[in-house]
């Protein structure tokens, strides 16, 4: 008799928006990675915009995308869970950022969950998340969950949040998107909404 398939683990993707390496986002985005492992299996996967710098100036449309942001981009829609994050300058969204996503077909990502978080010099750009990168997720009909994870420059030292209450902010991001990862273990896997119905 033969032995059946397991399914593969759940995928997470973390999009980090940030030109730089290491980065203070890449650090809050593997740290919330690490948290929603905590509540079950999942395969980790990062799309870094730091590696796709030197193609997104030639990439003006969707016939002249390179290799890399091709790759890149279907790694998105190959995500069970998207955790994106990105710094914010001058109250903003990188442009770079904002230039991939354009690249992305607007029906990639229906019915995905998202985890949204942002880093910044200071907490008065905490509003980027709900006022920009809710509304652009919002344009793919994702599914953004409620809770947003933003950080500032004096929560990390070492390379690691030393911050307890952005460290307790993870964990409750984590914790409430336990629900949307656990309508995802069906075969289909074809995102929440699905599954849910």
């Amino acid at each position: 008799m033969p032995l059946a398939h397991s399914p593969r683990p759940l995928r997470a993707v973390l999009l980090n928006g940030s030109l730089s390496r290491p980065s203070r986002t890449q650090q809050l985005l593997e740290a919330i990675g690490a948290a929603l492992q905590d509540h079950r299996p999942l395969e980790i996967v990062s799309v870094e915009l730091a590696d796709l710098v030197p193609h997104l100036g030639g990439s003006l449309s969707a016939q002249t995308q390179s290799a890399a942001v091709r790759q890149a981009i279907a790694t998105l829609g190959e995500a069970d869970l998207l955790v994106v994050g990105c710094p914010v300058f001058r109250g903003s969204l990188p442009g770079l950022f904002k230039h991939l996503l354009d690249l992305v077909e607007q029906d990639a990502l229906i019915g995905k969950p998202v985890l949204l978080a942002a880093t910044g010099g200071s907490s008065r750009h905490a509003l980027v998340i709900d006022h920009q990168l809710r509304p652009l997720f919002a344009f793919f009909q994702t599914l953004t969950l409620p809770i947003g994870v933003y950080a500032t420059s004096a929560d990390f030292a070492d390379g690691r949040i030393v911050d307890p209450a952005l460290a307790a902010r993870v964990r409750l991001a984590a914790e409430l998107a336990a629900p949307a990862l656990a309508h995802l273990g069906g075969p289909a896997r074809t995102g929440w909404l699905e599954q849910a119905a």
